[in-house]
């Protein structure tokens, strides 16, 4: 009973620890990474579609991101679509291929993400604590309906606490190593 309502806990950990790599992955650092188009979308035919499903995405340099449409006339529509985006770039076509030349990030725009990073962990600690709160729920509510006995409640509650620091320390180390890889010039 303990074990399986700490691999539920364990699972839900894991998801708060996957969002966060996802969030952050999509923060800029100056260096050119195709996961900062996740989020765009183009409006291919009426629907809109992921930026990755109507074109090819490639990083020829560190500081260029190459988009090449399957079809010409989409190339307008990406342009549209990069620039309603939130991300601050100045994307420039030949009429083949949309270039998306990433500027290099000043000092207070790095502190800036760096504080927008904090937050991101912030919100997975949360996340994490939550999961922890609700493993404790069930295990008060397993030794109130005699399924397991106080002393596995007490242990449980150990372990539970013990997989909560594990996964804020693992929230930690992500934070850190994001904003290291932000303030490097």
């Amino acid at each position: 009973m303990v074990k399986d309502a700490l691999r539920e806990g364990k699972s839900a950990m894991d998801k708060a620890l996957q969002a966060l790599r996802r969030d952050i992955a999509r923060i800029r650092t100056g260096r050119a990474s195709i996961t900062l188009l996740d989020d765009i979308r183009v409006d291919y035919y009426g629907t809109p579609t992921p930026l990755s499903q109507v074109a090819n995405l490639s990083v020829p340099e560190p500081r260029l991101i190459v988009i090449q449409p399957w079809e010409k006339k989409l190339i307008s529509d990406i342009e549209r679509a990069i620039f309603k985006s939130d991300l601050g770039l100045n994307p420039s076509s030949d009429g083949q291929i949309i270039r998306l030349p990433i500027p290099a990030l000043t000092e207070e725009r790095r502190k800036e993400m760096a504080k927008q990073v904090r937050r991101i962990g912030e919100e997975a600690k949360i996340s994490i604590r939550g999961a922890r709160r609700d493993l404790n729920e069930t295990l008060k509510l397993l030794e109130k309906d005699k399924e397991i006995n106080l002393d596995e409640m007490k242990q449980g509650e150990k372990d539970v606490q013990q997989l909560t620091d594990e996964y804020v320390a693992k929230v930690d180390g992500i934070v850190k190593d994001k904003e290291q890889e932000l303030m490097e010039i």
